[in-house]
């Protein structure tokens, strides 16, 4: 399982990246946040994407947590990381951006399936 969490932070840290890349003003608010901007996000977006940050430093924790890495959280911790994991994915695959849809909706169901393992067989 200690793989699988690796894996699920592997893909967190790349949102994590992708994140920032918000944060600072890259030109992609099509494929984020329901796809309603063109080009940098503003303010209120980029807020948006910082609380993001936060979140999935937290979500990635916890499903280290649950495979039985480090912090020693309890496990419904990692089971709140999966399910918010699976409302994510599903508004991914739900966002009326076609562009979001086609790159979100793959990474954040491969995110979930593997969330789901490790909380399920840890």
């Amino acid at each position: 399982m200690q793989i699988m969490a690796n894996i699920y932070c592997l893909f967190i840290l790349g949102v994590i990246a992708f994140q920032i890349a918000l944060i600072i003003g890259a030109p992609w608010g099509r494929i984020t946040q329901g796809g309603q901007h063109e080009g940098a996000l503003p303010l209120k977006g980029r807020l948006a994407a910082a609380i993001s940050v936060v979140l999935l430093l937290v979500m990635a924790l916890a499903i280290l947590s649950a495979a039985g890495g480090w912090p020693a959280w309890p496990k419904w911790i990692g089971w709140a990381a999966a399910a918010l994991n699976g409302v994510v994915m599903a508004l991914n695959w739900a966002t009326p951006s076609s562009a979001e849809r086609k790159l979100w909706g793959p990474i954040t169901s491969s995110m979930f399936v593997l969330a789901l393992a490790v909380v399920l067989f840890a």
